[in-house]
């Protein structure tokens, strides 16, 4: 009898289990139908309106004023590419040392704790206050906005996720391949540039892609920095157009063909953005 109630037990417990896990799975199916819906909803938009604006004038001719019938982005367009470019070339050195002095040299020091709390305060901080505070340190003392503080402001973004992947990427790498080279005599710096930091260059890569893909569509930061540009310029000290600002301002306009101009500028971002995270996931792959 005690044996048939135990059975019994088991076999009650066996239908819970696979209720729950049924219930379960379900609810994560309607959560994932949810999101891919909306995204699919986002991305048909995006192409549908903006597949529309494309045309050899967007990449040509500068912002128009309202209602004119000729205009296109190519001010927005240079200036992105300048700031985001500029950014990267700050922001991308300065994070590989930091992620590299974290993962090989602070672990265990004072400074390399305090260093990983700014650095994942940064990683989470608004990109508002980033503008906000580049504002504050660059643009008013100067009187000026700029793309220079813009770049500046872009590179406070780019640096926390360049430093995190850096030091996710270097702890990666087994402890083997660095006894091996130290038993050979190799100094510890000569270890890092040719051993560590050589195998996981892939997985460094793909966090500076990840973070140029971020910082492409920011448009908080640059509008207490960079401001905006009617005309064309590559004059670093004065403000400049950028694709994420002109969107903003054109989206929101009453002008058709601003708005036009608007979608054409999220279906590039989208593009890019794209483009960007197809690259560094194919190099992650590579890296498996």
């Amino acid at each position: 009898m005690s044996r048939s109630a135990g059975d019994a037990q088991r076999l009650a417990m066996h239908r819970r289990r696979k209720r729950v896990n049924a219930s379960a799975l379900t609810l994560a199916l309607l959560a994932m139908s949810f999101g891919v819906f909306w995204l699919i909803w986002i991305l048909a938009e995006t192409v549908w309106l903006g597949f529309g604006g494309l045309s050899l004038q967007l990449f040509t001719v500068s912002t128009p004023a309202p209602m004119e019938p000729v205009g296109g982005l190519a001010n927005a367009i240079v200036g992105s590419g300048i700031m985001v470019t500029l950014a990267t070339l700050i922001g991308t050195p300065i994070g590989i040392l930091a992620g590299i002095y974290l993962a090989e040299y602070g672990q265990r020091s004072w400074l390399g704790h305090i260093t990983q709390f700014i650095n994942d305060i940064l990683l989470s901080a608004p990109s508002i206050v980033i503008g906000l505070f580049i504002y504050a340190i660059v643009v008013a003392p100067m009187k000026s906005f700029s793309a220079f503080s813009g770049a500046l402001a872009l590179a406070l973004i780019v640096m926390p996720v360049v430093v995190r992947t850096t030091v996710t990427m270097l702890s990666l790498v087994p402890n083997s391949l660095r006894e091996a080279a130290y038993a050979l005599g190799t100094p510890k710096w000569k270890v890092i540039l040719s051993v560590t930091l050589k195998a996981s260059t892939a997985g460094v890569i793909t966090g500076v892609l990840l973070a140029l893909a971020r910082i492409a569509g920011e448009t908080a930061p640059l509008l207490f920095t960079a401001l905006s540009n009617q005309f064309f310029t590559l004059n670093l000290g004065e403000p400049m157009a950028s694709l994420p600002v002109t969107i903003f301002k054109f989206a929101m306009s009453p002008y058709e063909n601003w708005q036009k101009l608007a979608w054409a500028g999220v279906f590039l971002i989208t593009l890019g953005v794209l483009a960007l995270n197809i690259i560094a996931r194919v190099l992650f792959r590579n890296k498996n």
